[in-house]
């Protein structure tokens, strides 16, 4: 008797046990799926903004690039320094009209924690109720908070001869707990505001645009390598091997490409390398 109770209670066990493993199983490949889904348009999503000819198909862009990544309301600012004090702004979002005049104020800006976290570091940052607040700038949030307002994360390019580009994205929910997520919702973002400064400043900016052309530019044969294989993913040390040169002078021949090009990062230099035809 006892043997029978003991032997239903393991089918019924095991009945569970499958129940829940196909249960989970068909989460994680809708899971995965989405992911799938969401990173092929992420993907897409970098070219698209890259390739803008106009103010408004860099507006739908990046407002799909928002949308994709989960956030309601995105902006994107174009800064010019002229003079000490005097500065030009172009700004792209999709504020909500009633929140507008509020947004693009340049006092609340000077008041914002986070706008004056991205004038002075490239780091992003990641914000909530409790950034204002530590700042004494609660009323500033709740402010804001009622517009859908409430999260978001933010980051600066901060580029020579005082040019700067500002991405936000903001959303009412929170941000996901988890870190692997965060990283790469971090990591798109960043990746996404390369390529959209590109754009930038051909089509809401074109006055911060620099007038550098393929015809005044003298780039050796080896940095415009050492770009080409930086455009296909490779390391410096990668590079130096493909090319029988040391880590070393990979980096060099970089660094040098990266100034020629009035560039502050390697990614920006193959961008503005590839937009000149430089290289293909």
């Amino acid at each position: 008797m006892e043997c029978d109770e003991c032997e239903d209670t393991c089918r019924n066990s095991i009945a569970v046990n499958l129940v829940r493993e196909k249960t989970e199983s068909s989460f994680d490949a809708s899971r995965t799926a989405r992911l799938n889904w969401t990173n092929a348009m992420l993907q897409g999503g970098y070219q698209s903004v890259l390739e803008a000819q106009s103010r408004d198909q860099f507006r739908s862009e990046i407002i799909r690039f928002a949308q994709g990544l989960g956030f309601a309301t995105v902006s994107a600012t174009a800064v010019v320094d002229h003079t000490l004090g005097v500065s030009e702004f172009e700004t792209v979002d999709n504020t909500p009209a009633s929140y507008a005049e509020h947004f693009l104020d340049k006092d609340t800006w000077r008041r914002d924690p986070v706008m004056q976290h991205c004038k002075r570091q490239s780091v992003p940052i990641v914000w909530n109720q409790e950034t204002y607040v530590a700042c004494g700038q609660a009323q500033l949030w709740e402010d804001q908070a009622q517009f859908g307002y409430r999260n978001g994360i933010a980051l600066a390019l901060h580029m020579p001869e005082g040019r700067h580009f500002f991405l936000g994205v903001d959303r009412d929910e929170g941000l996901p707990t988890d870190v692997s997520l965060m990283t790469r919702m971090l990591a798109d973002l960043q990746l996404f505001a390369v390529y959209a400064q590109e754009a930038a400043w051909r089509v809401i900016m074109p006055k911060g645009q620099d007038v550098l052309s393929s015809g005044t530019l003298h780039l050796t044969p080896r940095e415009l390598e050492a770009l080409r294989w930086t455009m296909d993913g490779k390391t410096a040390w990668e590079v130096g091997a493909i090319l029988s040169i040391s880590e070393r002078t990979a980096v060099l021949h970089l660094s040098n490409a990266m100034r020629k090009l009035d560039c502050t990062t390697k990614h920006q230099a193959v961008l503005k390398a590839l937009r000149l035809g430089l290289i293909r």
